[in-house]
């Protein structure tokens, strides 16, 4: 639960970091428009009739504007501040209307207008305005004492870091393949090819790892001073952190542990991912894209990556950390951390929507004393909706894909070059990825809790 402070205690606790975090983007953007300047890389981007507009004088109004609004950063005065802060109602709504079915195909859609038009967004003007919109969108809820001590806490402000470092490379290898797509369509090399002959050696490679492992050690020293390390009291069984939450890196099981059992969130997932990413080389057929970054000749690869890593991973992990609060319960990104939210979830296993609600019958039951044999003729006989859906997902779905639209295009191909073994392999790789977004969805919809539940015997799917 969030310890909140009256306003004028907490516009003097957070008056110096807001303002020096303005200044610093105002020189983060007159280092731009200085540097776009004097090497001639300024482009237009703006004419309206006779009047044009840089890409250097745009970087030089974004400087100004943060510094005009970071003395109001540093004063104490709430009306002022107000100005730079997200309206409340705006807050609030946007607190409503975060929900995790919104946040996960929220992600999923922003992913997707990304990808399709990505030639337009990997534009370093366009990019760069996106960062400033983005840093601005984050200075502005500072302002709000929930987002701030969630964003602020020790554990969490290296994790802020790594969004915005993966949103950056992710942005730079999207940027590099554009320019290779549009390369081959003029029938050009790629841009790595320029470069073929050249090897990065003694003493060029040594100086280079000599600076960047003095720069890091510079960086972490001054982080090491200016950062709280985020130690808490001795642990105790009498008492336990509420939430509780696994290392940034492992929230993502963490959140998989929501929808699946141990065994398998923790255990089958994980392997799977691996063999998966072992099998690549053995399934893939596709000979285009090698040593050289590009989307359009490996078009389905980038997207089901993308996809695992993007959407499957990484929005767990954002989720875990700055949505997910007591009881791990869902809060929206300026909602107060109550650990006395209480939501009331009737999860019910898909067994049980067949016989009570669908048939209206009470689920079978093995007569007292049976032997081993016809108690476990009994789960099965009850579990059978759930098994039958199961192997029709991983066996017949499969086929499905290659006869009927829309996917039977794609997938006929790759059944042609593939073969049937290799493509039910990569198929099954596939549709195990799919189910854990339509496994969280069912649960947050319909209170699905499994779809094969075996509690006798601690198997559950």
């Amino acid at each position: 639960m969030h310890g909140h402070l009256p306003l004028d205690e907490f516009l003097v606790q957070i008056r110096g970091f807001l303002g020096s975090y303005y200044v610093a983007l105002a020189t983060m953007n007159a280092i731009a428009a200085l540097y776009l300047w004097q090497t001639g890389k300024s482009k237009i981007w703006l004419r309206v009739g006779p009047i044009e507009l840089s890409s250097s004088l745009a970087c030089l109004a974004a400087s100004g504007l943060f510094l005009l609004v970071s003395p109001i950063a540093y004063s104490v005065d709430p009306s002022l501040v107000d100005v730079i802060s997200i309206p409340k109602p705006l807050r609030a709504g946007l607190d409503k209307a975060m929900t995790p079915v919104s946040y996960s195909i929220g992600t999923f859609f922003v992913l997707a207008v990304l990808f399709v038009g990505r030639r337009w967004f990997s534009r370093p003007e366009i990019a760069w305005t996106g960062l400033n919109l983005s840093l601005l969108l984050m200075g502005f809820s500072m302002t709000d004492q929930n987002f701030a001590s969630v964003v602020t806490k020790p554990d969490n402000v290296p994790i802020v870091g790594l969004v915005f470092l993966l949103g950056f490379f992710t942005w730079l290898a999207t940027r590099r393949a554009v320019l290779n797509d549009e390369r081959a369509a003029r029938g050009e090399p790629p841009l790595e090819a320029l470069d073929s002959e050249k090897v990065l050696v003694w003493p060029d490679l040594v100086y280079t790892e000599l600076i960047c492992m003095v720069a890091l050690t510079a960086l972490m020293l001054l982080w090491a001073i200016g950062l709280q390390a985020p130690l808490e009291e001795p642990a105790s069984a009498m008492k336990t952190p509420n939430p509780s939450k696994a290392p940034w890196y492992f929230l993502g099981l963490q959140e998989m542990l929501v929808y699946y059992d141990p065994w398998m969130a923790g255990v089958v997932l994980p392997v799977t991912v691996i063999g998966g990413l072992m099998a690549i080389p053995y399934l893939d057929f596709n000979k285009l894209g090698n040593g050289y970054y590009t989307i359009t000749q490996r078009r389905f690869a980038y997207v089901t990556f993308q996809f695992g890593f993007l959407v499957l991973w990484i929005t767990l992990i954002v989720m875990g950390t700055f949505l997910r609060g007591p009881n791990w319960n869902f809060f929206g990104f300026y909602e107060t951390w109550d650990a006395h939210k209480v939501e009331a979830l009737n999860n019910v296993d898909l067994s049980q929507h067949f016989w009570i609600s669908l048939l209206n019958r009470p689920m079978p039951k093995a007569p007292e004393n049976s032997d081993l044999l016809v108690k476990i003729v009994y789960v099965v006989f009850r579990e059978l909706p759930g098994i039958a859906l199961i192997a029709g997902y991983f066996t017949v779905l499969p086929p499905l894909l290659v006869i009927f639209p829309p996917f039977s295009a794609l997938f006929r191909n790759m059944y042609l070059k593939m073969g049937f073994l290799r493509y039910m392999v990569m198929s099954n790789l596939l549709l195990t990825m799919a189910l854990l977004p339509i496994k969280m969805v069912l649960r947050w919809t319909i209170n699905l809790k499994y779809f094969i539940a075996i509690p006798e015997y601690l198997l559950n799917f």
